[in-house]
C-alpha cells in the first residue's frame, strides 16, 4: 500500500505532468510554417493536442521508472525475485481501460476538428468522378451540396510541369490566390500519379491520373509560398515546384488582367534541361521520361515576383 506521502507525491506530479504536457503541446504550433489557410488553423489544433498526450505519457513513464527506482529498489544483495503482477485484477483492469479510454479520447477528437474541417468546406477537400460511377463520391459524406468558392481555377499537373488556368482562360505557371476567400482548384494529372502539397496549406491531396478532384481551400496570410509535388515522379521531380501568391483582391484582380494581355510563352524547364548535352562520365544505359511539350502560359512577372 501507498503511504500518504507516496500519494501526495503522485499527486503533485500528475498536477505538473498536465501543465508541462499542455505547454509542450502549445510550442508545438510553433514547430510547424505559418498558417496560411483557414484550414491549416484546425489541423495545427490537432497536432498540438496529439503532443500533448505524447508528452503526458512520456513523461508519465519517466516519472514511473524513477518513482521505482527511488521508493521500491531492492535492498543491497537481495536477489530475489519480484513479486508477480499476474492475477492482479486491479492492475489488469487499469492496464486495459487506460490505452482503451486514451485511444477513444484521440478518436473523439481526430473526429471533433475533421468536422470543423468540414465545416471549412472540407467536405469537399476529395471530390472524385470516375467513368464507371453514376455519382461522384466523397471522402466526407457530411453534405452532397459543394461549398460554393468564389474562384475556380484549374490546375494540370504532368511530368513535370505545373500550368494553371484562370477564368477567362488566363494560363500561367504560377499559382495566385485571392486571400480570405475559398477558391476550389481543378486538379488534374495528365500522366502518373502526382501530389499537390504547400506546407503552410497543411491540406496535401494525390492527383490521380484520369480522375477529377476538386480541392477548396481558404488562404488567410499574404505571401509567396511553393507548391510542391509530394510524389516522386522521376527525373526531373527537383523541378517539381512552382510559386504560389496569395494576395489581395484588388492585387489578384489586376494580376489577371495584366496577365490576359501579355504574351503566351511556352513555359518548361525540364524539357530546356532535356536538351542539354549529359554531363555523365559514362551513359547508364536507365531510361527516361522524354518531357512533354511546354504548355503555352501568359508570362509577366510583377514587382513582387523573385
Amino acid at each position: 500500500m501507498f503511504s500518504v506521502f507516496e500519494y501526495v507525491l503522485i499527486a503533485f506530479y500528475v498536477a505538473v505532468l498536465l501543465v508541462v504536457s499542455r505547454w509542450i503541446g502549445q510550442q508545438a504550433f510553433s514547430w510547424m510554417p505559418p498558417q496560411a489557410t483557414a484550414e491549416a488553423q484546425r489541423v495545427d489544433d490537432l497536432f498540438s493536442f496529439l503532443v500533448s498526450i505524447g508528452a503526458f505519457i512520456f513523461l508519465g513513464l519517466i516519472g514511473v521508472i524513477v518513482y521505482a527506482i527511488a521508493f521500491h529498489r531492492a535492498p543491497p544483495e537481495d536477489y530475489t525475485e519480484g513479486h508477480p503482477s499476474r492475477g492482479d485484477a486491479r492492475l489488469e483492469i487499469l492496464w486495459t481501460a487506460t490505452p482503451t479510454l486514451l485511444v477513444v479520447w484521440i478518436a473523439f477528437q481526430s473526429f471533433n476538428i475533421y468536422q470543423q474541417l468540414n465545416i471549412l468546406g472540407l467536405n469537399q477537400i476529395v471530390h472524385l468522378h470516375t467513368p464507371l460511377e453514376s455519382a461522384p463520391a466523397y471522402a466526407a459524406n457530411i453534405s452532397d451540396v459543394p461549398k460554393p468558392a468564389s474562384e475556380t481555377i484549374d490546375v494540370f499537373v504532368k511530368q513535370w510541369d505545373w500550368s494553371f488556368r484562370y477564368p477567362n482562360n488566363v494560363t500561367s505557371n504560377q499559382l495566385h490566390l485571392p486571400i480570405a476567400r475559398a477558391t476550389r482548384l481543378n486538379l488534374q494529372a495528365q500522366d502518373v500519379i502526382h501530389g499537390f502539397y504547400v506546407p503552410e496549406f497543411r491540406l496535401k491531396q494525390d492527383i490521380i491520373p484520369g480522375r477529377k478532384i476538386d480541392i477548396v481551400l481558404t488562404p488567410i496570410r499574404a505571401g509567396k509560398y511553393r507548391l510542391k509535388d509530394s510524389q516522386f515522379s522521376g527525373t526531373y521531380f527537383a523541378l517539381m515546384e512552382t510559386d504560389v501568391y496569395v494576395e489581395s483582391l484588388d492585387r489578384y484582380n489586376q494580376w489577371l488582367t495584366q496577365t490576359a494581355t501579355s504574351e503566351q510563352t511556352p513555359v518548361n524547364q525540364a524539357v530546356a534541361e532535356n536538351i542539354q548535352p549529359p554531363k555523365t562520365l559514362f551513359n547508364s544505359g536507365w531510361y527516361t521520361v522524354t518531357p512533354a511539350q511546354p504548355e503555352v502560359a501568359n508570362k509577366r512577372k510583377l514587382n513582387n515576383d523573385t
